[in-house]
């Protein structure tokens, strides 16, 4: 589809390439009317005088040259025009000097420079050609007192030349005259049409536009006003009758730093508008002098203030929702304690033996009563984070004490899903001055997601190592890795990556658990993860108060049990745990 669009009528064309016919001809028929007057006092000279004054003739001559030049390369550049001005100051000075000098009968001719240089329309070429012109009448000056000119013609030859020379010089002077009227016209109509254009773009801002003069007295008003301003109170009253009594003090302080600062804006409520609010911006143009833009601005208040109450609604709806789940989840948990605590005495037979139906079905019960108090402590330290009442316990302890607790603790699910769980910690203490039970839970959360994501065979690594008073906590699988849409919403509450397998098997809480952990903390959380390669993330909490040497404390060990494989020949400071 073409598009075509309206010339502008305030843009000025661009000059054309060609000559304009209109701008021209003026000029072309003074020169005409230059080599037909040279031609006239030709035929009149030949009845007046004989044939051997030469000078005569050559003056002729010098004179119609430049004309005949001028009607064949006029118009063709900036450089040509500036050599035909010389050209034309060559031979009016050489028709000068050949007539008897500066008072000789061809003495105007030393004007020609300056009556070619009136007919090309172009001002600057008029200081040329009258500087050519005084060279000219100098030259014509010199070859005079010198002796070197020819006697000047007397009696009717020389009434013919001077005749020539004051009419050719005289028309040219008029053309160019004629050309400078008609290109003032051009310039007084293009600019009469920008201000018809300015006008009428000023008229119809859907603002108003204001001109003030000291600090209050309004000079000009263009432009809507918006409602609950009077132009007229404006013109007559001054910028401060724009407002109401309580804000003119404002609106007077706003006017004073436009002048002092060179800008300055404010809102205020109108005077015949009260309901209503205006904004008024400030530039200074010019010392003691401003100009400024009234707008209204009501319906931007009216959709901020309903931002504002969407936003507080929403605040105190999350807030509510945050108050509901811990309230909740204290309910919940009180009766699911007694369940565990029940099924836990079925499970050990305190008061009897039961058949192995039922002694199963208690196992499945505390099994699944232990899967469900966890969920409801994830939402509850969600909900109390949520609602800024999570409180750090904060205590000074041996970091890799509660890594380990929170590894021993996920042997048996790591058993289950076939992934080997190493843990990489340094021989030396890690003294930190943190939330025992936040610090064991992002161990907890982060290892349990990567046992849920890793697949069978696969390997689960967590690095623990302190440096500049930071504690540092890797967790590292070679799982299936996060899609860079789902890595963008992890660490937002309830959010999951994964498939519907995995989605069903948590709340989406895990992450964000740890990420606001370690806010709390004073720390931060990075997740790097690529599909098919395994993810990694890292948790960094400045909150490492020393790290011993090795030889200060022994390495860790994993504890020895029955059913747990030794630990593999990764050196005394891994510990390992190897599926069965």
């Amino acid at each position: 589809m073409e598009l075509k669009t309206r010339p502008d009528p305030i843009r000025r064309p661009a000059p054309s390439a060609g000559v304009d016919p209109a701008r021209e001809w003026p000029a072309h028929g003074w020169r005409l009317g230059w080599l037909a007057a040279i031609c006239l006092a030709a035929v009149s000279a030949l009845f007046i005088t004989d044939a051997r004054v030469w000078p005569v003739w050559a003056a002729l001559g010098a004179g119609a040259f430049p004309a005949l030049v001028a009607l064949v390369f006029s118009g063709k550049g900036e450089r040509t025009e500036a050599l035909l001005l010389v050209l034309w100051a060559v031979g009016g000075a050489s028709a000068a000097a050949l007539t008897g000098g500066v008072s000789g009968a061809m003495a105007a001719w030393c004007l020609a420079p300056v009556a070619a240089a009136s007919t090309m329309d172009q001002p600057k070429r008029l200081a040329e050609g009258a500087a050519l012109a005084l060279i000219g009448g100098c030259v014509a000056a010199l070859t005079q007192l010198s002796g070197l000119a020819p006697a000047a013609p007397t009696g009717p030859l020389a009434f013919v030349l001077g005749f020539l020379a004051l009419v050719t010089t005289g028309l040219g002077l008029a053309a160019g005259l004629l050309i400078g009227r008609r290109r003032q016209g051009v310039r007084d109509d293009r600019h009469a049409l920008k201000i018809g254009w300015l006008e009428t773009l000023l008229d119809g801002l859907p603002h108003l536009a204001i001109a003030v003069r000291g600090h209050e007295q309004v000079t000009t008003v263009r432009g809507s006003a918006p409602l609950g301003v009077s132009t007229e109170e404006l013109m007559t009253r001054g910028l401060a009758a724009a407002a109401a009594s309580a804000d003119r003090q404002r609106l007077a302080a706003a006017i004073a730093q436009a002048h002092r600062d060179g800008a300055a804006s404010l809102t205020f409520t109108p005077a015949l508008g009260v309901e209503r609010l205006v904004a008024l911006d400030l530039q200074r143009v010019a010392p003691n002098q401003l100009v400024g833009v009234l707008r209204d601005v009501t319906v931007e208040r009216d959709r901020e203030i309903a931002l504002d109450q969407a936003r507080a609604d929403a605040e105190a709806l999350a807030a509510g929702r945050a108050r509901f789940l811990a309230n909740m989840s204290h309910e919940l948990r009180t009766p699911l304690n007694a369940i565990m605590g029940f099924s836990d005495i079925m499970r050990a037979r305190m008061f009897g033996p039961l058949s192995d139906r039922y002694a199963e079905y208690a196992e499945l019960i505390h099994e699944s009563g232990g899967h469900l108090l966890d969920l409801i402590n994830d939402v509850l330290d969600m909900s109390k984070i949520e609602a800024e009442r999570f409180e750090l316990q904060r205590g000074v302890f041996d970091a890799r004490e509660a890594v380990q607790a929170a590894m021993r603790l996920l042997r048996v699910q790591a058993d289950t899903a076939g992934v080997q769980l190493r843990g990489v910690l340094p021989s030396g203490e890690l003294e930190v001055d943190a939330d025992r039970r936040a610090l064991k839970q992002i161990v907890l959360n982060l290892v349990s997601n990567a046992l849920k994501f890793t697949p069978r065979g696969g390997q689960v690594t967590v690095t623990v190592d302190g440096y500049d008073g930071v504690l540092e906590i890797v967790v590292a699988d070679t799982g299936v890795g996060i899609s860079p849409e789902d890595l963008e919403r992890l660490g937002r509450p309830y959010e999951q990556a994964g498939g519907a397998e995995q989605r069903a098997r948590g709340t989406g809480l895990g992450l964000s658990l740890v990420r606001a952990f370690a806010k709390l903390h004073g720390g931060e959380m990075a997740i790097e993860s690529r599909l098919g390669a395994g993810t990694t993330v890292s948790v960094r909490l400045p909150v490492l108060l020393s790290q011993l040497s090795p030889a200060a404390t022994p390495a860790l060990e994993t504890p020895a049990e029955e059913e747990t494989p030794p630990p593999t020949s990764l050196g005394d400071n891994v510990i390992a745990f190897a599926p069965r």
